[in-house]
């Protein structure tokens, strides 16, 4: 388990604006429901090596309206089963932001995505929002996690966070 204060280290795999959640994991793959199966199939109508690509730590990096489209929790489960720790984006769809803290998969908001560049080395500290990309020596702030929200990232999701509540 991660600490509160979590940092995240790991590669930028970037996309543009508008990717939908049939692009994040195609229809296809949704009789299957383990994370890490569907990650095999994660982006792959985008990019069909992302999954090879991806080491686990890895973090998507993308525009306006990330995960727009369908409201199935497929799509974060397929980004958290291929390995990527975090996703950041210059907005989400909204039913996407839930399903992602959901599942415990930490999103971050910042408008200058356009400045980050696939294979660039981000770190992320989701206590205080701030994410420094090592590779071009920039800083960027999101708004930090509550507390409460960390927690349930912390646990793997909301149904853990609640199984520990009770």
């Amino acid at each position: 388990m991660r600490s509160l204060n979590m940092v995240i280290k790991g590669k930028v795999h970037k996309f543009g604006d508008n990717v939908n959640t049939d692009e994040i994991i195609a229809a296809r793959y949704l009789n299957a429901t383990d994370p890490e199966e569907l990650g095999c199939y994660c982006m792959e109508t985008l990019d069909k090596d992302f999954s090879k690509k991806v080491s686990k730590g890895d973090i998507i990096v993308a525009g306006k309206n990330f995960g727009c489209g369908s409201s199935r929790e497929h799509a974060p489960l397929a980004i958290k089963g291929a390995g990527i720790s975090c996703v950041i984006a210059q907005s989400f769809a909204r039913i996407f932001y839930r399903n992602c803290l959901n599942i415990g998969l930490p999103i971050l908001e910042i408008e200058q995505t356009d400045k980050i560049n696939t294979s660039d080395l981000l770190e992320i500290d989701l206590a205080s929002g701030k994410i420094r990309d090592l590779s071009a020596n920039e800083n960027y702030q999101a708004s930090p996690f509550p507390e409460f929200m960390r927690s349930i990232i912390d646990v793997g999701g909301l149904i853990n966070w609640l199984k520990k509540m009770v």
